[in-house]
């Protein structure tokens, strides 16, 4: 059956989106919140159809040696075994060569029956040039050049292939980070093309803002991609090009993709009220918004929590607003379903490891993308102090996991240090790392801990999700102030903050208060008060669970963005 439904009226572009575990389409959270977004649309049945790369290759197969060193292998994948192909394909000109482009079609099915296409384009054809081919095979690999052509194939070929397939309702145009911040030159083209050309126009400008979106995700310099304009020119197509220096986006001699995605869009945002100011600051000129990010509940919620949803609170899953009435639930059934999805983690991390943990002590959660501004080795600052916090509070056990970008040097040596840490704690607290994190991985973790774990560098956490996907199994956060953490924190009712609300970490002041905070708060009212601990676990559900949702999230993007320079009306559900 076709996945396609050309009565979208939103596009929404990525290059990365998690579809299933199956599919290695994705390569941390950019891709799951991509994912969770069309998943919410499915749910509330707004008309979007999303558009990424089929990474045949997918991103990296981690893993880790003893020491933990990280080793990598690729994650490959045949579409062609899994998916349908569209009904169309469109020729861009890339370094002088035609390159036909194709995709493959996935449907994402909501809790009413509403289907999301997601077109994955893909470049290997036989008709294409050998190196040509393998565009679309490896998320985030290769050089800049093989970056920029994937971001073409994306932003450009994207474009064209909506075009080619008959979507002819489309009003917005959602770009999801600078990945596709080609794809207004496309929309500029076409504007031109309505007034027999000619010169560039403010009012041609204006026409393409009006229809495109812009979220910006990091304030991480190596998360915002820029190409010298001399490479520009030898990859995009010859018309793209001069559209792309003739409209003044790039003064210089640098194509800085988020700049252009800021020039070409009528609505931007950050990822939360925080990122907004931090955003904005980066970019000065631009008048940039904030849609704090939220999670599929339905999707991260644990069997044995989301059995007592649809128990308790029916109608949870077709509305996250119901999540509110969890200050409704009883303590004894929340304890049960969480001690449930304990077990699940346990025995998951018993098969994959050879490791037993023990049910009954205090078990902490940190998995995410290994790079140096998380700070894993936080936890780990006065190894002294922690064993004596084990041995005269509480035991505990620590659960790690996350994959390093090949390329990154300090997030492999994050990981080694975290092993080091636990040969360091060995007899005193358990400390495993899990290799190859997933969502698999992600989502027994986010359950079944007892305390998910956070520790970025401020200002550098735009938004973060795990603690979200946590929040909705009534697991809560020790998180350092920063991203969705200041508009979700409330102090020993939905969890516990690391450090003030300073916007500059100090890495001393923060270890001191996260051991502080296990000492004398967290650590004796687990092991003193199970009760009391269950309540801060129901406070987390109907607090930070009914919030920090896709649902809200996209109800949010089609009042404030969607429509924002629009009459035309979108259900929200």
């Amino acid at each position: 059956m076709s996945a396609l439904d050309i009565s979208a009226q939103v596009a929404y572009f990525s290059m990365e989106i998690a579809l299933e575990l199956e599919l290695p389409t994705y390569s941390g959270g950019l891709g799951v919140l991509a994912g969770d977004v069309l998943r919410a649309a499915a749910d509330l049945e707004v008309p979007m159809v999303g558009v990424t790369l089929a990474h045949r290759k997918g991103y990296v197969q981690q893993r880790l040696d003893p020491q933990g060193n990280q080793l990598e292998a690729p994650m490959p994948w045949q579409p062609e075994n899994r998916l349908l192909p569209a009904p169309a394909t469109v020729t861009l000109r890339l370094e002088g060569a035609p390159v036909i482009v194709r995709a493959w079609e996935y449907a994402i099915t909501g809790y009413t029956g509403h289907r999301v296409p997601v077109l994955l384009l893909d470049t290997a054809l036989p008709e294409n040039r050998p190196d040509h081919q393998r565009i679309t095979n490896a998320l985030y690999g290769g050089d800049a050049r093989y970056r920029l052509l994937q971001e073409a194939v994306l932003g450009l070929g994207g474009f064209a292939l909506l075009q080619a397939l008959g979507y002819s309702d489309l009003h917005k145009y959602h770009m999801n980070e600078g990945h596709s911040a080609l794809l207004p030159l496309g929309l500029l083209q076409e504007v031109r093309e309505s007034h027999a050309l000619g010169a560039i126009t403010a009012a041609d400008l204006a026409a393409v803002r009006r229809r495109c979106v812009f979220t910006t995700h990091t304030p991480v310099p190596a998360g915002h991609d820029r190409f010298p304009m001399t490479l520009a020119h030898a990859v995009l197509p010859e018309p793209e090009y001069t559209l792309l220096t003739d409209s003044a986006c790039c003064p210089g001699d640098t194509l800085d993709m988020t700049d252009l995605g800021l020039a070409m869009s009528g609505y931007v945002n950050g990822v939360s009220q925080r990122h907004q100011v931090v955003s904005q600051g980066m970019y000065p000129d631009a008048a940039i918004g904030a849609v704090t990010n939220g999670v599929h509940a339905a999707t991260w919620a644990a069997p044995p929590i989301a059995a007592l949803f649809d128990h308790r609170l029916p109608g949870w899953r077709r509305d996250n607003r119901y999540l509110r009435n969890a200050f409704e639930l009883p303590l004894g059934e929340i304890s049960t379903a969480h001690s449930e999805a304990k077990q699940q983690l346990l025995t998951l991390v018993q098969q994959e490891t050879g490791v037993r943990l023990l049910p009954d002590v205090f078990t902490i959660g940190f998995a995410r993308r290994a790079t140096p501004y998380k700070r894993h080795s936080l936890l780990f600052t006065d190894i002294p102090r922690l064993k004596r916090i084990a041995e005269h509070v509480g035991p505990m056990q620590v659960l790690f996991s996350g994959k390093a970008h090949p390329a990154d040097a300090g997030g492999k040596d994050a990981i080694r240090a975290v092993f080091a840490a636990a040969e360091a704690l060995q007899g005193t607290i358990s400390v495993t790392y899990l290799e190859d994190y997933d969502v698999r991985l992600a989502a027994a973790l986010v359950a079944g801990v007892d305390l998910w774990l956070n520790t970025p560098q401020k200002p550098l956490e735009a938004s973060g999700t795990s603690g979200m996907k946590a929040a909705i199994n009534g697991v809560p956060s020790l998180s350092v102030l920063d991203g969705w953490w200041l508009e979700g924190h409330v102090e020993g009712v939905a969890g516990w903050a690391i450090g003030d609300r300073a916007p500059i970490s100090d890495d001393t002041t923060e270890a001191a208060d996260l051991y502080r905070k296990l000492e004398t708060a967290i650590l004796p009212l687990y092991y003193g008060d199970a009760e009391g601990y269950a309540e801060v676990m129901r406070s987390t559900i109907a607090l930070n669970g009914s919030f920090f949702n896709a649902q809200r999230m996209l109800a949010q993007y089609v009042l404030n963005a969607y429509n924002h320079l629009s009459r035309e009306a979108i259900p929200a559900g």
